[in-house]
């Protein structure tokens, strides 16, 4: 009898040993301190859902459980860094590969770069930084010319009618995105139009559709993504395969990643990522960035007096875009402020550890990058918009790490400061002009990051000459 006790109480502690294990919500994902799933198939989506964004989610999963903390996403165990040190730590053996670019192209279903040798994908990444900054570089005419057509038809409108400021911008990223990387064919503003339409269902669904699992449990809107995603990449490979055959005539940014020897599927797919989130960031930091100006009549005068000074009688050049340091400081806050971009992801190819903390291979790392963004232990008055802050070294280095600036900086922010330019130079609208434009200009939505800064330069230029006016 006693054997058969000691039997029988031996094989109930095993037993509930095997379900604590095997049962995913007893457990935490990698060992890390974090969230048990609420659910068995869906893991802590349904809490994602609750908070109304991951960003939201992010952060009180770190108010909770500290800088490294864990969830589930479905039944994959997913580890989040959410301070500067942390990341750090993860980054300096693991920055081969860009972590937004890695996520899109992730929610997209490819899987360029994925695997392949350390060598392979720096010559990969630059490839592809090299092909943005020539673009920029080489079409800022046109960018100019896209902003004064803008700035033209503001100033044709009589000053009681409402300016949509987040409609125009939008449409003016589009075409300036989708010329700088397809060419001349989007002059059609036909084609704009057709390629926005796409865009737009694409982009809603990667930011909600795949995170709550909605997507798949509606048919009609995931056959509308995929033909809309379906399209979009067809128009790419034939922008690219008519380039192939002009040789390097052209200045487009899918010109310049033939020019390199990539396929036509690399060439595809760096030409999605480009377009779709150079759109998105774009339109995003020229809005901000007015948004902002307008309720700061200070740094809208410190602006003003810089361009002043730096621009003088002559017209924005690319020469002189970096000698507009405050400038600068304005681009960087709005990026950190408005957290254009709050989180990247990256596979862990091997195991690694942060702190004490072991992360598994093949675990889902989040870089929370909103949470970082308005850490108090790294920014003071986190939630203050203050442009100061970045004539701090420390504070430059901290920024540059989380791939905003420097040479880590995300490929589609790496020229952000072009883009700036430009809406600085739309702070001349709001401090001579105030009584109309700053009204107008605060129901900001979306511009890549890059061209917005030089779109901008143009949007000053002519603001600059109407204030001489």
């Amino acid at each position: 009898m006693l054997d058969f006790a000691i039997f029988a109480v031996t094989f109930v502690i095993i037993l509930i040993g095997a379900v604590l294990y095997l049962y995913p919500s007893s457990r935490s994902a990698s060992g890390v301190p974090g969230l048990n799933p609420t659910e068995e198939k869906d893991g802590n989506l349904p809490d994602i859902v609750n908070k109304g964004s991951l960003h939201e989610f992010l952060v009180g999963l770190h108010e909770e459980f500290g800088s490294v903390a864990s969830f589930w996403f479905g039944r994959r165990p997913v580890v989040s860094l959410g301070a500067v040190d942390r990341l750090r730590q993860h980054i300096n053996p693991n920055w081969t590969t860009d972590s937004f670019e890695t996520m899109l192209k992730s929610l997209l279903g490819y899987q360029s770069g994925s695997g392949a040798g350390v060598t392979e994908s720096m010559i990969r990444k630059k490839v592809y930084e090299g092909a943005i900054n020539k673009t920029l570089e080489n079409n800022f005419p046109l960018l100019l010319q896209l902003v004064e057509e803008l700035v033209d038809k503001w100033a044709s409108y009589p000053k009681s009618q409402h300016t949509p400021l987040c409609a125009h911008l939008l449409g003016l990223a589009m075409k300036a995105v989708t010329q700088l990387a397809m060419g001349s064919r989007f002059r059609d503003d036909a084609e704009v139009i057709r390629f926005r339409k796409n865009h737009e269902a694409v982009w809603s669904e990667i930011g909600k559709g795949y995170l709550d699992g909605s997507l798949e449990k509606s048919s009609s809107r995931k056959t509308h993504y995929e033909s809309a995603l379906a399209e979009m990449e067809s128009v790419l490979k034939s922008v690219a395969k008519q380039s192939s055959g002009q040789g390097s005539s052209q200045s487009s940014f899918v010109n310049y990643l033939l020019q390199a020897n990539l396929t036509e599927r690399q060439v595809m797919e760096d030409g999605m990522v480009f377009t779709l989130a150079g759109c998105v960031i774009t339109a995003n930091l020229c809005i901000w960035a007015v948004h902002f100006l307008s309720v700061s009549e200070a740094v809208q005068e410190r602006l003003y007096h810089e361009l002043v000074e730096v621009l003088g009688e002559e017209p924005v050049t690319l020469e002189k875009i970096p000698q507009l340091r405050y400038c600068q400081q304005v681009l960087n806050e709005t990026v950190r402020t408005a957290k254009l971009t709050p989180m990247a992801t990256r596979l862990q190819e091997v195991e690694g550890k942060v702190d004490q903390h072991v992360i598994p291979k093949e675990t889902l790392v989040i870089y929370a990058l909103g949470v970082v963004l308005q850490d108090a232990d790294t920014w003071s008055l986190p939630y203050r918009f203050n442009p100061d802050r970045f004539a701090d070294e420390s504070v430059m280095k901290s920024f540059s790490l989380l791939g905003f600036s420097g040479s880590q900086a995300c490929p589609e922010l790496s020229y952000v400061g072009l883009t700036m330019v430009k809406q600085c130079l739309l702070t001349m609208i709001l401090h001579k002009y105030q009584s109309y434009y700053a009204r107008t200009m605060v129901n900001a939505v979306f511009l890549p990051a890059n061209v917005s800064w030089m779109i901008y330069c143009g949007i000053s230029e002519v603001l600059l000459e109407r204030k001489k006016e």
